[in-house]
């Protein structure tokens, strides 16, 4: 089936002059498969598939795609004429975690407001929904046909929705009034401090920080009383301790509840779901929901790129893991050194051991939130000053901060103008621009942009400038796992291209073994006192930091990716007795 998207807010008849009506084949036969109207109309049916629309659009409005030969079957939902379908849904089921995992725009979200209640299915009929009998027939014989009849009559679902920065705008006061009145369970206090949060109950929650009204909302989805819970993106924010703690209120929650969780860091979802949907397509047109596998089966299916039951394949080369072997000593020019350094701010002390980055080297720097590690960040770039230390010597450091400040309205293409003499050139286009998939976006307002595009541009934007030393601060916030892999690549490829190095502050354990050499460990107290480490080797640096948050990994024999082992399982208990939290071999 060929399926015809037309983006609305890119499609613009007053100032074009119909290219798209006027080029297309069919149209120049006498008939109508583009219709014109207050945007363009494709007429699915009657498109021939030729692409020419696609071209001759000033805009790149218009993508023409096609399914996949085996899907015979008939959508779930469509938000509008031209616009994105989703086939098949998720299955909740009782007494595990099921968890959902694909790229940004095909479907997840969609899928859990779906199955909340929050949108009425009409199975591809974009002026009604569809009645609860056309439903059943739907999904005869499955666990779905009843789940939707007890929806209509009444079954309870809580949804913690995916933009918790959204909170202070809809709801005013302190965080105590919020949670006031949710605790239907009666486990607030035992979650709050699991999360963290009991300290911040007498705060607004307009002066909370992304992490915090993470943590809110989820504790706030938790203690409600209900028969099915969906969670969409609750890692977002949180580092890697208080993603684990916020795992094992999840998996505590699934004993007895059904659970459902949207997430794109992979060792989160494989710590604490219990089966797998893989979710592919078209970003942006269409997207389908694969079978349910195991946790390992479905992430490594992922990662493969191919669903064996539909024999489709949606990624052109498997995603491996490998250890990289550290850089030979002899090899080390040294870039940047900084001698001991100590800042304050207000009741918080940051100590930084001395260290240096070396020539053409990728640093991961990673350690809990609140402990200085932005801060660091800032004294590097110049942005503050240390009290005592900092670098030795002055040289070119391109700077993307945790929190994304793109200010204005103007274009993509405007922003990208201001570090880049010619951003339309051919060689930025292949270097920057089609890695970060920004082709399409030029033309967008930035004010428009998504959370994840805005990401992306940031990157753009860091990795545009000429400089010694590209220092990034959360570059993966956002983004689906193939849009973190290919910063990780561009990264390294631009540090490679312009001999100058990178330092890398983030919280997704693959995206940074992935992409570091060495790592750079922060250790202390939260809000109190942070101690950064010396530089040194990856493995070691792993090591100390999941040895403090008490957490042990092995490695996927089949993809090499890191994966957390379940708390107290044998495998735990013999890397813990051994010393070995971060575990390298993968056999």
């Amino acid at each position: 089936m060929r399926i015809a998207i037309v983006d609305p807010e890119k499609c613009n008849p007053e100032k074009c002059d119909w290219e798209c009506f006027k080029a297309c084949p069919v149209n120049r036969k006498g008939e109508e498969c583009i219709k014109k109207g207050k945007k363009a109309e494709i007429d699915e049916e009657m498109c021939i598939g030729c692409g020419i629309c696609v071209t001759k659009c000033p805009f790149d409005a218009i993508k023409i795609v096609n399914t996949p030969e085996e899907l015979d079957e008939d959508p779930v939902h469509r938000f509008g004429k031209n616009a994105f379908v989703l086939y098949r849904l998720p299955v909740p089921e009782p007494g595990g975690v099921v968890g959902l995992l694909g790229g940004n725009g095909l479907g997840k979200s969609t899928a859990l407001n779906i199955l909340s209640g929050e949108i009425e299915p009409n199975l591809g009929r974009v002026d009604e929904t569809a009645s609860l009998e056309e439903i059943s027939k739907l999904f005869r014989g499955t666990q779905l046909q009843n789940y939707f009849r007890d929806l209509r009559e009444g079954k309870d679902t809580v949804y913690k929705p995916q933009r918790v920065e959204k909170i202070p705008a809809m709801y005013q006061g302190e965080v105590d009034d919020f949670l006031e009145k949710v605790d239907e369970r009666g486990v607030l206090n035992h979650v709050l401090k699991k999360l963290s949060i009991d300290n911040i109950v007498d705060r607004k929650l307009e002066d909370l920080s992304g992490g915090e009204l993470q943590r809110v909302a989820i504790a706030v989805t938790i203690c409600k009383d209900s028969d099915i819970y969906y969670f969409d993106e609750p890692s977002s924010y949180l580092d890697v301790y208080q993603r684990l703690q916020m795992g094992k209120l999840i998996q505590d929650l699934a004993e007895d509840r059904t659970v459902m969780v949207v997430d794109h860091d992979l060792a989160t979802l494989d710590y604490l779901a219990d089966t797998i949907h893989v979710f592919y397509g078209e970003p942006g047109a269409y997207g389908i929901v694969s079978k349910p596998y195991s946790t390992r089966k479905g992430i490594n299916a992922y990662l493969e790129g191919y669903i064996r039951e539909d024999n489709v394949r949606f990624r052109e080369e498997p995603v491996k893991f490998g250890i990289m072997a550290p850089a030979k000593e002899k090899e080390r020019i040294s870039l940047l050194e900084f001698p001991k350094t100590e800042k304050k701010l207000g009741d918080f002390e940051l100590t930084v051991e001395e260290g240096e980055l070396a020539k053409e080297e990728q640093l991961g720097i990673f350690g809990a939130n609140a402990l200085g590690k932005s801060t660091f960040a800032k004294i590097l770039a110049g942005e503050i000053e240390a009290d005592e230390g900092g670098p030795e010597e002055k040289i070119d450091i391109s700077y993307k901060p945790q929190k994304i400040k793109t200010g204005g309205s103007g274009r993509v293409i405007d922003f990208l103008s201001r570090v880049v003499d010619n951003p339309y050139s051919n060689e930025f286009k292949n270097q920057i621009i089609r890695p970060l998939q920004l082709e399409h976006l030029l033309e967008n307002r930035v004010s428009n942009l998504s959370g994840g595009e805005r990401q992306r541009l940031a990157v753009a934007v860091c990795l545009s400038r000429e400089a010694d030393v590209y220092l990034m601060d959360e570059p993966s916030a956002y983004l689906d796992v193939d849009q973190r892999l290919a910063v990780a690549k561009l990264i390294q490829s631009v540090t490679s291209r312009n001999e100058a190095s990178c330092m890398v502050i983030d919280h997704d354990i693959l995206f940074l073994d992935y992409l570091s050499e060495r790592g750079m460990v922060f250790l202390g107290e939260p809000g109190v006192k942070g101690k950064a480490l010396k530089p040194g080797g990856l493995e070691p640096s792993f090591n100390i930091f999941l040895e403090d948050v008490g957490v042990t990994f092995r490695r996927d024999p089949q993809t090499g990716r890191p994966r957390a082992n379940k708390p107290d399982s044998v495998k735990d208990r013999e890397q813990k007795e051994s010393g070995n939290y971060y575990y390298v071999d993968s056999s």
